[in-house]
């Protein structure tokens, strides 16, 4: 129970629905609520598969690349660090973000559910590692219930904020969710550095 707990803060924090809400409200300024909700769902299911993708794939991408479990936990750990100083420091970086170029064509475009807010929002570079280091740290084959459950839970979680957008963004404001994803960020720091450790016994103390 505890490990599905952990397991839940990391993802949730590196997918930030709080984040993503502020975002998806700013983005569909002036679009209709229900137009919102169809692109809330759409993206929601985009990003599912793709992340469902790579956590099926990620034992044998591992291995196809000839990468150790010890060293991505390394690696992987060392990422999500990076992201934990991006939340607290309450600034947006490429891992967890849109470029101002993307931003841009975001704005002018129609219908945001694919891009940018299924890939890189929601589905992006950290959330997809964080799911390698699950699989990575898992000793069930081929791949254990607790890791769907995390996933499907913060991704229902993730379609609520969506849904709620703009009541979530009047109630909480810009200040509000940042101060909401620097206590995240702090949570993620230490699992963070946990990855690191739990690498680094594997690979020089066994």
């Amino acid at each position: 129970m505890d490990n599905i707990l952990n397991n839940f803060v990391v993802l949730f924090s590196v997918v930030d629905p709080v984040g993503v809400a502020w975002l998806f409200a700013a983005m569909t300024q002036g679009v209709s609520r229900q137009v919102q909700r169809k692109m809330a769902i759409r993206a929601t299911l985009y990003a599912s598969g793709i992340l469902l993708l790579f956590l099926f794939s990620g034992t044998f991408l591992l291995e196809w690349f000839g990468i150790s479990i010890s060293a991505f936990r390394i690696a992987g750990g060392a990422l999500l660090f990076l992201v934990s100083i991006d939340m607290i420091f309450a600034r947006q970086s490429g891992l967890r973000s849109t470029t101002t170029t993307e931003q841009d064509e975001a704005i002018h475009k129609q219908d945001v559910s694919v891009f940018p807010l299924a890939f890189p929002l929601l589905a992006g570079p950290g959330a997809i590692t964080t799911l390698f280091l699950f699989v990575s740290s898992s000793t069930v084959s081929p791949l254990p219930w607790d890791i769907l459950l995390v996933l499907v839970a913060v991704l229902l979680t993730t379609l609520i904020a969506l849904l709620y957008a703009p009541i979530l963004t009047r109630s909480l404001g810009e200040t509000g969710a940042n101060v909401v994803s620097r206590l995240l960020g702090l949570l993620l720091a230490a699992l963070a550095v946990q990855f690191m450790v739990d690498g680094i016994k594997a690979s020089f103390l066994t």
